[in-house]
């Protein structure tokens, strides 16, 4: 079995990381009913499987990207894992204004990565 390209294993891993962080945040919000002590534990032990995820992509991913760069990639990946979640766990779709500023986002992250 092949490895993961050095320039594609931070991205999996940071689509994973920010998958468990973004449940660990937002999915109690259906739950209203759970009492906060557990969900805060519940959400601690998912952020601890986000931090063995999102650790590791910044050590593996600083050998091809800078620190700007990975930073940029996390936020990005973050959006799209948060529209998607939005969307299919908590029922909310996306409205247009949000759309818009995530796309001006993604155009930042253009020039984080273009180099001139």
């Amino acid at each position: 079995m092949r490895a993961l390209s050095p320039y594609l294993l931070p991205v999996f891993l940071l689509l994973g990381s920010n998958v468990f962080m973004t449940t660990a945040w937002y999915w109690h919000l259906r739950y209203k009913q759970v009492p906060i002590f557990s969900v805060i534990l519940f959400s601690w032990a998912l952020a601890l499987i986000e931090y063995c995820l999102a650790v590791p992509a910044n050590r593996y991913g600083n050998a091809v990207y800078s620190a700007a760069q990975l930073k940029t990639m996390q936020e990005v990946i973050t959006f799209v894992v948060f529209a998607v979640f939005s969307y299919v766990y908590l029922k909310q779709p996306l409205t247009w204004n949000q759309g818009v500023g995530f796309a001006m986002i993604a155009a930042g992250a253009f020039f984080v990565f273009h180099k001139w």
